[in-house]
């Protein structure tokens, strides 16, 4: 692998950082604020107004970066596909609730269609037209891999589902789902660089990104993400994993993703159960830390750790 490709680190971050003081004035100019959950902790309600959709910058500094690439790493349009495929579905997602103000923004089967047809198409261009193997590699086998068989397809639809909703309900505090998916791009674009895949220009430019970003978004953030940014950040984790045969480790690396959905899961599925008792403070499970006492810097600070730590392990998987 050419280790020229480290510059669409600096590439992406150059140009993300660059956006921030024209974008974020934009979005306050349309006036697309957010809106704060009134049962959260009550540390949230100044974050009202707070501009959101910034994840376009993330979305523009990781394609822009990976497109000066793409004549000769053409692997990455994959993974091109499920990041921009999901952030246009958030974009949208974001345009009907802050623009329109229409606060349910998409219907939840129009939200599963599109993620549905943005998979789909995923699928065909990786294993038709990139001719990557549906042969997965298993953790902690020194490479062994596994084929599913038929069970591969819907397995797949199931990993981009569950990815994609970890990663849009980790985005709940300030720099949380952008320094912890920061943390996995590296892990993923170490695994390429080091197996000599191309894919891992997709990975270093998001890291640049991610960081370009991070200088707008960490506490007290001037600009959120919003469903533009999450959705985009689990497409791209999904895609990588799939391109590099390891969505299996997608648990041990993404594992604050799945803390995030469980939490809801549990939440929801106990109050149901209970006639109204509640297992967390609040779900998802970030919030429920903060209502213990933890900052809100903490709660990121310490998932952050962890996601480095589960990327270490993630490591000696291989």
């Amino acid at each position: 692998m050419d280790l020229t490709v480290l510059w669409a680190v600096i590439i992406a971050f150059v140009l993300t950082a660059a956006m921030g003081p024209f974008v974020i004035p934009y979005l306050k100019k349309l006036k697309v604020g957010q809106t704060v959950r009134d049962d959260g902790p009550e540390s949230h309600l100044k974050k009202t107004g707070t501009p959101t959709m910034g994840g376009v910058m993330i979305i523009a500094g990781t394609l822009i970066t990976s497109l000066i690439y793409v004549g000769k790493y053409p692997e990455i349009i994959p993974v091109l596909l499920m990041t921009v495929g999901f952030g246009l579905v958030g974009f949208v997602d974001d345009y009907i609730k802050v623009v329109l103000k229409r606060s349910m923004g998409l219907t939840a089967p129009q939200k599963l269609s599109l993620q549905f047809v943005v998979t789909a198409v995923f699928a065909f261009y990786m294993i038709r037209i990139a001719g990557v193997s549906m042969e997965i590699i298993l953790p902690f086998t020194g490479g062994r891999t596994v084929d599913l068989g038929w069970m591969a397809l819907p397995l797949l639809f199931v990993a981009v589902l569950g990815t994609v909703n970890g990663a849009n309900f980790t985005d709940g505090l300030d720099g949380l789902a952008s320094s912890v998916t920061c943390a996995i791009a590296a892990f993923f674009a170490v695994s390429a660089i080091l197996a000599g895949k191309g894919v891992s220009v997709c990975a270093l430019a998001l890291v640049g990104s991610l960081l370009g970003f991070l200088l707008y978004n960490v506490h007290p953030a001037s600009v959120f993400m919003g469903d533009t940014g999450s959705l985009a950040l689990g497409g791209f984790v999904v895609a990588m994993a799939y391109m590099l045969q390891m969505p299996i480790f997608i648990l041990i690396v993404a594992f604050i993703y799945f803390a995030e959905v469980l939490s809801v899961m549990i939440q929801i599925g106990y109050f149901k159960i209970s006639g109204g008792k509640r297992v967390f403070k609040m779900a998802p499970i970030h919030h429920h830390f903060e209502l213990c006492g933890w900052s809100e810097t903490k709660v990121v600070a310490v998932f952050t750790i962890i996601t480095i730590l589960l990327c270490a392990v993630g490591f000696l998987a291989q």
